[in-house]
């Protein structure tokens, strides 16, 4: 059944309900029809004009007790004493257990519970017994008194009467049923096309995607139905998908025109030296240590870039998110500023605060706030830093950010023109940004009041770590 299509599979499911179904009608219409022919066949052997006939005394004096033996000539209807149907026989059984024909084509056989009500011991017998030809028999045998003796009349009918018209009805039900599958399988099979309609187009959606690697492509979308949500987010799968892959390569090309520059600049002074070395004519002393010195803060700024750019490139989910003392990690990134501007003063207000996150990389965001903050301010400038209630801020008195600029500030590789000078890979920003959002937070920058930068982080926490939760060192 997995190795069908999903249509076949569909049709076959169908056919196979309907059959199910139809066949469990038809039998329960055959046997209510049974029931009911059965219950009219012993309804007839009780009428009244039976049961309570008077004349059967007067027949049996008139022509004598015959032996038991069908005479099928004698049933005509003319006859005076013919009182039941030609189709039914009857019969006198004697307390003797002797038997007498009355009318009929049928032999009675005498059994045990027709010697029972002859004898007086049953008032009546309904059963059902094989006639010598083979056939089956519905007999009804009640008391009657015969020249005030006890006796009993045998009445019966063949099951034949109902069986014949069972048959031709079980036949009839049959062929009902096989159109009425026929049927269903060919219902089955137009619902299924247009039903699948939809997935068909859904399918050459897919495999137009995968050879051509197209995902502008968008399937129209009808209705609210399921098909029509599957629509939806397969058309919502593929722009996230087309947007992910326009970010990857604008980050190749941004991280390769990053890349271009220190290595241009590496590849220089490393071609200065070795023609310095190759020509036989050294270079002065203070050139020398200048060109080192360059190479040294090139691979620095290399190493750094390549850094960020791994730090982008982590997965979310290869994050755990642990209880962290927020106030221990902004220590920690004063203490790392300090040694990068030796010549600042970071003046630090730290009250205590547990977040959730990563503590390494809410370290590495505060850094790269602080390395901002430092890199604009002021030689012997001042830098403010504060945690109050969750709120991080970070205060320089540089030159400040322009209103037109601040909404590119948290962009990757984006630098204002007043800092593309300096030295940075334009990522730090974003990390923060990432980092920040990852532990529920959310941060901003604005102008400071009377010049500068104000730098405002926050994240939900609380000023006591959670009860039966370590914080993370």
């Amino acid at each position: 059944m997995s190795r069908l299509p999903l249509r076949s599979r569909l049709t076959l499911l169908t056919a196979v309900a309907v059959a199910v179904a139809v066949a469990l009608a038809a039998l329960a219409c055959w046997a209510i029809t049974r029931d009911q022919l059965r219950g009219e066949l012993d309804r007839s052997l009780r009428q009244p004009d039976i049961v309570q006939n008077t004349q059967i005394a007067d027949t049996l004096n008139t022509r004598g007790c015959l032996p038991a033996a069908p005479k099928p000539d004698t049933t005509d209807p003319a006859d005076p004493y013919t009182f039941i149907t030609t189709s039914t026989s009857a019969q006198v059984v004697l307390s003797s257990g002797r038997a007498c024909w009355v009318q009929g084509h049928a032999e009675i056989p005498v059994g045990a519970q027709d010697r029972a009500v002859a004898t007086g011991q049953a008032t009546d017998a309904l059963h059902t017994v094989t006639a010598p030809g083979g056939g089956k028999l519905r007999v009804y045998t009640f008391q009657a008194r015969i020249n005030f003796q006890p006796a009993a009349i045998s009445v019966a009918r063949p099951l034949s009467d109902v069986d014949r018209p069972l048959t031709r009805l079980a036949w009839v039900l049959l062929a009902v049923s096989g159109i009425g599958v026929l049927g269903a399988a060919s219902a089955g099979l137009v619902i299924a096309r247009t039903g699948l309609r939809p997935v068909d187009t859904l399918t050459q959606t897919v495999e137009h995607i995968a050879r051509t690697e197209d995902l502008n492509v968008r399937i129209p979308v009808t209705g609210q139905d399921e098909i029509a949500r599957l629509s939806t987010s397969f058309n919502a799968m593929t722009a996230a998908l087309a947007s992910s892959r326009d970010r990857q390569q604008q980050l190749i090309a941004d991280a390769g025109h990053e890349l271009r520059t220190p290595l241009t600049s590496l590849r220089t002074n490393i071609e200065l030296l070795e023609r310095s070395e190759a020509t036989g004519r050294a270079l002065p002393p203070e050139d020398r240590r200048a060109l080192l010195a360059s190479v040294k803060a090139q691979m620095t700024e290399l190493a750094a870039l390549i850094g960020d750019l791994q730090e982008l490139s982590r997965p979310d989910a290869a994050r755990t998110l642990d209880v962290v003392p927020l106030h221990r990690v902004t220590e920690a990134a004063l203490e790392r500023a300090r040694l990068r501007g030796p010549d600042l003063q970071l003046v630090a207000d730290v009250r205590p605060w547990y977040v959730r996150g990563e503590a390494a990389a809410l370290e590495r965001a505060i850094v790269n706030l602080l390395d901002n903050a430092v890199k604009f301010s002021p030689p012997g400038g001042e830098v403010e830093v504060r945690l109050h209630d969750g709120q991080l801020t970070v205060r320089d008195h540089g030159p400040g950010i322009p209103a037109e600029e601040l909404p590119h500030v948290f962009e990757r590789f984006w630098r204002s023109p007043d800092a593309r000078s300096l030295p940075g890979s334009g990522l730090g920003l974003s990390i923060v940004a990432r980092t920040v959002q990852q532990s529920g937070g959310e941060v901003a920058l604005a102008p400071a009041p009377g010049g500068g930068t104000l730098a405002a982080l926050r994240l939900p926490g609380a000023p006591t770590a959670p009860p039966g939760e370590l914080p993370a060192s």
